[in-house]
This record gives C-alpha cells, structure tokens and sequence, in this order.
C-alpha cells in the first residue's frame, strides 16, 4: 500500500466532499487528486528522481505529496528559510530533482528545473492524468531533512509503509464530521506537516492552511473558517497565549488542539487550558525518524492532571504519555541495559511505522530493530512517558549528568522569567558549568543572584547556574527547537 490509496479511498468514500481551502476557494477530493495525478504525470514527463516542495503552507503541498506518490518518487520539502547557498547543498545531494517552488523563492534553485506552485496546480489540474500510482510500500514517499540543531541535516528516509502504517494504526478512515475543518500552520517540511495532510485526509477533514503565522491571524481563522482541530509547535501557542494577555480565546468550534515538536513550557500549557475551557489538547510526541505521532497525551489525561491535588497525577502534565497502538518502547541505560519504569535513561522504539533510515548511510537501527531515539526519557508506573532533553544536551559538572530541562522548568516557573535555554560550557576544574540564558517579561525584574537562590531552593546546588546571561530572545528553529548550539555563542555578550 502506498499514500495515494488513502486519497483514493477518500475519494471513493465522498469524491464531492471537501478535502482542502478556506470556504469559497476550496477543492473537492475528487479535484485534489485529478490535479495530483494530473502533476504527476508532469513529474514524470520531465524524468525527475525527486519532487522538491519550497513554499507556504497551501494547496500546492497536498497536490505535491500526492503527486509524487503517483509519479513514483520521494518527496522532498525543503526548508525555504534556509539560505541559498545552505538549500544549494541540499539539492546537491538529490540525484536529479524536479523543484516546485512559491514565486518568492524560485531563483533560489538556480541550475535546477523549477515550476512556480501556481503553475504546478494549473498544469497538474490541465493535463492528462495518471491513472495508477507507481510507488510500491517499500519505495521512499518522502525524504526530510533533520532540523541539522546538534549536527549537520541528514536525509530521513520515510517509506509509504511506513507512513501508512502511521496512519492506519492512528486515524479511524472518515470519521470526521461533514463540518469539521482541520487549521494547519505547522509548516510542510516538518514531518506534523507530512503526517497533518494524510490524516487529515483519510480521516475527511477540510484542511485550512496558514502561511505565516501570527496569532491573531491564528485565531481569527478558527472563528472564520469554524475550525475544530489545530495543531501548534509550542513558541506558537505561547505567541496565542501572550497575544490573548488573560482574555478567554472564544473559539467556540474548536474541539482539538494538538501541540509538540519541542518542549512545552508548563506556565504556557497551564495558562492556555485555562484561556481555552472548552477544548480538549492533545500532546503529541515523535520525531521525523518515526513517522510523526508515537505518544499522546490526551484531552482527558490533560483535565485530569490540572484538576488534580494528587502530585502523581499532576504531574503528567509534563509527559508525552503514552504510546500509540503498534508501537514498542524500552528505556535503556548507557551500556544497553533495560531500566525499569522510573529510571531515566535513553529512548528505544520499534514498529512498523519507524523508519530510523537516512539516504546514504548505514541503518542506525539495531539488531532486533530497535531505533535510538537519543532522549533521554523514563515511565512512571502506569505508563506515561516523560521526555527528559535531549541525550547529547546532558551537562556533565564534577561527574554528575545533568539534564537542562530540569533547571529551565525551575526557572519558568519564576515570575520574571519569560524564556530560558540552558546549556554547559567548558570548565577547567568541573568538565562544564551550567549557564542560563534569560528572557524576562517585560517590565518584570530580576538579577543573576535571585535566579541562582529560585533554583538552589529547588533543586539541589549542584544544579544550581553558574552564570545567568539575560537576552532579549533565544535562538530557534522555525519548529521551535531550541539552538543550543547557537546559546554558547551568547555567553557573556551584550544582550541584542
């Protein structure tokens, strides 16, 4: 089974259903796959080995996916904000590629076969179609590009068995409601982009796309377009949650918001449950390795834990929570060991939908099929996961392994403190000191000795900053990881 069949079946489900586009300039399925496998007949006739997406969130994405899936080859969404010469590399690793690119971004790709996106829709919708799709299971669907945030980007290779494993595990066929609409801002060459256009389709839901974001824009489409399922990375739902300044959101038809990517703050998400009553969020962990999706924290586990006086319970609020139907997880100490739950150790997962694939290197996967996610991570006793960072962000000082998110989630809880990354520098007599680096609210105060006191009274003092450096803003991704890299960059400067 390849992607395209889900199209198909949600056009042999409702061919005149809405699949994509706000109200008054959408495209039925029967539309969006006449055009992708019109497009794919382009692809083809222009003897491409890999389709290349750079653009906005819009119609032309789905189209893409789809169209490459027909034709036969991978599809390639590339990240346009990268710099020219860094997309020039990346290309240059593609073995003959066919670029569809947004109009802003076509002299990019300079020496390589462009489409602008508008053409790509009005020639894929014009041309003859292709009736059968030529990819097998195991041929790629898709190559992603890693986020490159601790070592250069490498080419993560999802097959469609994986993919459709992903979603026939995850999303129940035509389940959504003949009104449901389906706001996508996470951007397409991130896999929640991959994994939001198949299931939202197979699960035949209008999918609404925004390009750039900004949360007033955010929220006036989900009143606009009575949105009733979203998905955010958390730096947008804090940009929501500051934007709404205490106001309750008033989205009425908003039942599901998802969030992942990075890692949630806990005064964001505790403030947003509180600004949007009436919708029930959804935690979703995974990464581009594994297909999107393998943990969910659902509405039910979220009320429950922010309700709850009982520290166990509330404090799953922090956690992934569990895994996802096919999906198996061990947690593994350093020299391979199998740690029971509550330990804290490194992330394993093996299931028909993860792939731990990279194009043109060997399989990182172990003997017993086995990916190393390289999170550190541990289970309570009833199984929820909670992510601890990130296993290469470990401080080692005097000995001790020491994990950042532990110290940034002590100090977000201060009330001066509006973003902070924390990260170790090299140190003669420690190995490495911990260095915080802050952002305050606006007109809130705080020193470097109050901040250093607010950790030492909550954790022990060897956890406790050495240096405290204050910042106007941290470094991230646009999917909101945080650049560690980038932080030591800022040590001792002057704040920009």
């Amino acid at each position: 089974m390849n992607i395209a069949m889900l199209l198909e079946m949600a056009v042999t489900g409702d061919p005149d259903r809405i699949a994509v586009g706000p109200r008054g300039n959408d495209m039925s399925y029967a539309a969006l796959r006449r055009t992708s496998a019109g497009a794919a007949a382009i692809v083809r006739a222009r003897g491409a080995r890999e389709l290349v997406f750079a653009g906005l969130n819009r119609t032309t994405f789905p189209v893409a996916l789809f169209a490459a899936a027909y034709a036969g080859v991978p599809l390639v969404p590339v990240n346009y904000r990268l710099s020219a010469t860094a997309l020039a590399e990346l290309t240059a690793r593609l073995e003959k590629p066919l670029v569809v690119a947004d109009p802003e971004f076509t002299e990019i790709f300079a020496g390589h076969e462009v489409i602008p996106s508008p053409e790509f829709l009005d020639s894929g919708a014009a041309a003859e179609a292709v009736e059968d799709a030529a990819a097998s299971e195991d041929d790629p669907a898709v190559l992603l590009f890693t986020s490159g945030t601790t070592a250069a980007p490498k080419a993560a290779v999802l097959r469609h068995r994986h993919l459709t494993s992903y979603i026939l595990q995850t999303v129940e066929f035509a389940s959504a409601g003949a009104t449901d609409a389906a706001l996508i801002s996470v951007p397409p060459y991130h896999v929640a982009g991959v994994g939001s256009a198949l299931s939202n389709i197979y699960s035949g839901r209008r999918m609404v796309h925004m390009g750039a974001f900004d949360p007033a824009q955010w929220l006036r489409l989900v009143r606009e377009e009575g949105v009733t399922s979203a998905m955010l990375v958390p730096t947008m739902l804090a940009r929501i949650v500051e934007h709404l300044d205490g106001r309750p959101a008033d989205v009425p038809t908003l039942r599901s918001l998802a969030y992942g990517g990075a890692r949630m703050p806990a005064t964001v998400l505790e403030t947003a449950l509180r600004l949007f009553p009436d919708t029930g969020f959804v935690n979703a962990y995974g990464l581009t390795e594994t297909s999107s999706t393998i943990a969910l924290l659902g509405p039910d586990d979220h009320r429950a834990a922010i309700d709850s006086d009982d520290p166990g319970v509330r404090a799953r609020l922090r956690s992934a929570g569990r895994m996802v139907p096919g999906v198996e997880a061990q947690i593994r100490s350093a020299g391979g060991a199998v740690l029971p739950p509550g330990e804290t150790g490194e992330l394993w997962v093996r299931g028909p939908q993860v792939s731990g694939e990279y194009r043109g290197l060997d399989s990182p996967l172990d003997e017993d099929g086995w990916f190393h996610t390289r999170d550190l991570a541990r289970f309570d006793a009833d199984g929820y996961l909670f992510i601890e960072g990130r296993a290469d962000d470990t401080i080692i000082r005097g000995g001790e392994n020491i994990a950042p998110a532990e110290i940034e989630d002590v100090l977000m809880t201060h009330p001066a403190v509006r973003d902070v990354g924390v990260t170790g520098l090299p140190d003669e007599e420690w190995g490495e000191r911990i260095a915080a680096f802050v952002v305050l609210h606006e007109g809130i105060a705080a020193d470097e000795d109050g901040l250093r006191s607010w950790v030492r009274d909550r954790l022990r003092g060897s956890k406790t900053p050495d240096l405290v450096v204050f910042k106007e803003a941290l470094p991230y991704t646009p999917t909101g990881k945080l650049l560690r890299r980038q932080l030591t960059a800022l040590d001792g400067a002057p704040a920009s």
